[in-house]
């Protein structure tokens, strides 16, 4: 196996890996519908913020990876965040969790995929912005808020 392609398929294994932490979806699962809103004493965000933060971010980094037309419209904070503790709808859990996954997904096609240069600048980036370096902010963002999503289960007494 060369050494691109073994760090292809370790890239694709660490958007949804077990092997250092709890993966997106265990700490995503089962979650009952009346605690994805609260925020528990201690913490800044529910559990539903910290969700579509996750989703929004990730979606955002693909697009900045991949759009050679990508416009940066989002402003930081307050657009990554939602304001409602709570999800608008009985479903919007549900659709922001199988966003998030098509996403991944999406990602992972994009690493697999030897026709991508993982080295590349993104088309809309700036001095090192490259490929890879999105790929690799997705993992670490998204592996630090899986973090904070337990921690707001376990404050909840939902965890374990």
């Amino acid at each position: 196996m060369t050494t691109l392609r073994s760090l292809r398929d370790h890239l694709i294994r660490l958007l949804d890996w077990a092997e250092a932490h709890a993966t997106f979806d265990k700490a995503v699962k089962g979650v009952p519908v009346a605690q994805r809103g609260v925020t528990p004493r201690g913490f800044e965000h529910s559990l539903w913020q910290l969700l579509e933060h996750v989703r929004l971010a990730q979606k955002d980094l693909l697009d900045f990876a991949v759009n050679p037309a990508y416009e940066h419209t989002l402003k930081w904070p307050d657009d990554y965040w939602p304001k409602d503790p709570r999800p608008r709808s009985a479903s919007a859990w549900s659709q922001s969790i199988t966003a998030f996954r098509a996403d991944r997904t999406r990602l992972q096609a994009l690493i697999a995929n030897p026709r991508v240069d993982l080295f590349a600048l993104v088309p809309t980036g700036k001095d090192r912005q490259t490929v890879l370096r999105a790929i690799l902010l997705v993992a670490d963002h998204n592996a630090y808020h899986v973090g904070q999503i337990i921690a707001v289960r376990r404050a909840l007494g939902i965890w374990g």
